[in-house]
């Protein structure tokens, strides 16, 4: 159960560049390979480095993804501040509202950090304060093999029914099949 949140938290940081885009267009990484790190509350993430190939049409369902959890949230926005972009979200996870304000840094092209804190109302699984670090490097070209939109976790603990690569074509999929049911 932990290895999976920590999975969503995961996915869920890959996601943070596009998740706030309602009020300005978020930037567009540079396609190819991607190494992302996480840190929460100063301790890295127990998978590691996540590896992402993306292509314009990967990062395009990113944004998509981000708009429906937008479906979950009050209030998004992101905004440019000179040569930084600054979120702020207000969502209901469950039945805790989450309060988000980051600031991302560096460059879509090559390497750059998000920081942000979140507050739960009440605690989200008796938590009521967390500080996550996203840095995110370009690596180049996706390896031969991988194809736009694979999400590998290297260093993720075997899991029946977890695979350790996983592609976001297929997480939409997913989502979508999902929503099919719970329209029936």
């Amino acid at each position: 159960m932990r290895a999976r949140g920590i999975l969503s938290l995961s996915i869920a940081f890959l996601l943070s560049p596009a998740v706030a885009g309602a009020a300005a267009e978020p930037p567009r990484r540079k396609p190819g390979l991607w190494e992302i790190h996480t840190e929460m509350n100063g301790k890295p993430s127990p998978v590691g480095a996540i590896q992402n190939c993306i292509d314009e049409k990967t990062d395009n369902l990113l944004k998509e993804g981000a708009t429906d959890l937008q479906s979950m949230c009050e209030e998004t926005s992101w905004s440019k501040e000179g040569d930084s972009y600054a979120i702020k979200s207000v969502c209901k996870i469950g039945k805790s509202v989450a309060t988000t304000q980051g600031k991302f840094t560096g460059s879509f092209d090559s390497a750059y950090r998000g920081d942000m804190h979140m507050t739960y109302e009440p605690p989200l699984h008796g938590m009521s304060k967390s500080d996550i670090t996203l840095t995110a490097t370009w690596l180049g070209p996706c390896k031969q093999g991988q194809k736009p939109g694979d999400i590998v976790m290297p260093n993720m603990p075997s899991i029946p029914g977890l695979p350790k690569t996983i592609n976001m074509e297929d997480i939409m999929k997913l989502r979508d099949q999902m929503k099919r049911m719970q329209s029936r």
